[in-house]
């Protein structure tokens, strides 16, 4: 996963609310097996003229430049709520989105990001609205600064906005890892753990051959 430890970028305002996840990437677009492909189905139903076309809606912000190159969202609270499905996240990332800030996230889409290198920040929605308000004069150079290290998001005025985020959920965003990444650096410990258990209950480690009866008994 791709670490993320400070970001300088366009913002993209998309000051909706309750955001969910079936508007971030609709049922229709998640025909793919892999999370490649999936960016072309962010925000289908507004991105695109009708359902199923690729005829592009002019009036959807990340249509137009330089929204395009966007890759921070100004989001409205209670972003990513609805559905579990990580596709969301997966699409966001694809396109090109690394860091999303709104007052609120749905608690599932919240970790998925996380675990897929998308930081999400959570600000105070009157701060949000004055970062949206410099961004719309001129996006191309009010561009944000999100600093993971130092925990605040930077705007083009200079005026800074520190941001909590848990201890794991920021190593893991700064250092790169994944939940499997995670898991093993403790992979010494667990083997240490599955010899001592082996020990303890070698039947679970039976191979299947060892426990199935054969034909003949």
């Amino acid at each position: 996963m791709e670490k993320f430890t400070r970001l300088t970028a366009i913002a993209a305002p998309l000051r909706r609310i309750n955001i969910d996840t079936d508007i971030i990437i609709p049922s229709r677009e998640m025909k793919r097996v892999s999370k490649q492909g999936l960016g072309e189905g962010l925000f289908a139903g507004w991105r695109y003229r009708e359902p199923g076309s690729r005829e592009e809606n002019p009036d959807f912000i990340l249509n137009q430049e330089p929204y395009r190159r966007a890759r921070i969202i100004l989001a409205g609270a209670n972003f990513g709520c609805g559905s579990s499905r990580e596709h969301a996240v997966w699409a966001l990332y694809e396109w090109g989105i690394r860091c999303i800030i709104a007052p609120s996230f749905g608690a599932i889409f919240r970790g998925n990001c996380v675990r897929n290198g998308i930081l999400p920040v959570v600000l105070d929605d009157a701060v949000i609205e004055r970062l949206a308000e410099q961004v719309m004069a001129d996006p191309q150079r009010a561009q944000l600064t999100v600093d993971l290290e130092t925990c605040q998001v930077i705007a083009a005025d200079g005026e800074a906005h520190a941001f909590d985020i848990a201890p794991g959920d920021r190593r893991m965003l700064l250092e790169g890892l994944d939940a499997i990444a995670a898991t093993l650096e403790h992979a010494e410990d667990i083997l240490e753990f599955q010899a001592r258990d082996r020990l303890r209950r070698p039947w679970v480690y039976l191979d299947s051959a060892e426990t199935t009866p054969s034909a003949s008994s």
